[in-house]
């Protein structure tokens, strides 16, 4: 479960960059103050979120089953922000419930083999999180999507409207489908994706 994206990690060493996500950075600034808080980023891929997070005083737990994608993370961030690297598939991955305030799937869900494992996934990361916290969603969605940047890349594509429904009994502070056009310095395509983010609170 690469999610074809190794052969972006190998060939450059910051293939998705280094500003956070702007979930992300909606939930910094929403929150404030994030001293001490536990984060789960599942799918961290290079860590962009993770080291902000961690930056800014979490205490972060990175997760991503691609070794290349951890291996670009610890040469960009590791000895900078205090993040515990993990290389593990977040379907084996041992999580306590209400464990985290803030637990992350970001480009995760669409990498998963089908609906039940994406469905299993959510509801994991969810009991994972601590009553009050916050999960951050982004994921490819049915809608529409241009692959031809991705040729390793077969998605497990769901409705916009399933994951909203995931999240039925949480706060949804945010939930939008909307189009990210963009390339990867690997290969220069631009291409376009319909793109689920979801920012949640769990009540």
């Amino acid at each position: 479960m690469s999610g074809g994206y190794d052969a972006g990690y190998k060939a450059c060493p910051c293939f998705w960059g280094k500003n956070p996500g702007s979930l992300v950075a909606a939930l910094v600034e929403k929150i404030g103050n994030l001293d001490n808080l536990t984060v789960l980023d599942v799918g961290c891929g290079e860590g962009k979120n993770a080291a902000h997070l961690a930056k800014l005083g979490c205490r972060v737990r990175a997760v991503d089953v691609s070794e290349l994608a951890l291996k670009n993370a610890k040469n960009a961030w590791d000895g900078e922000y205090g993040v515990s690297w993990e290389t593990a598939d977040v379907r084996e991955v041992c999580l306590a419930p209400s464990e985290y305030d803030i637990v992350i799937a970001y480009g995760l869900l669409h990498c998963l083999r089908n609906v039940s494992e994406i469905d299993a996934t959510v509801k994991k990361l969810q009991l994972a999180t601590r009553p009050g916290g916050y999960n951050i969603l982004c994921a490819l969605n049915l809608r529409y999507q241009e692959l031809e940047a991705h040729p390793g890349l077969n998605p497990c594509l769901v409705r916009h409207e399933h994951y909203v429904e995931l999240y039925s009994s949480w706060q949804l502070i945010l939930a939008t489908d909307s189009d990210l056009i963009e390339s990867h310095p690997h290969n220069l395509i631009e291409h376009r994706h319909s793109l689920t983010r979801i920012l949640a609170r769990k009540i």
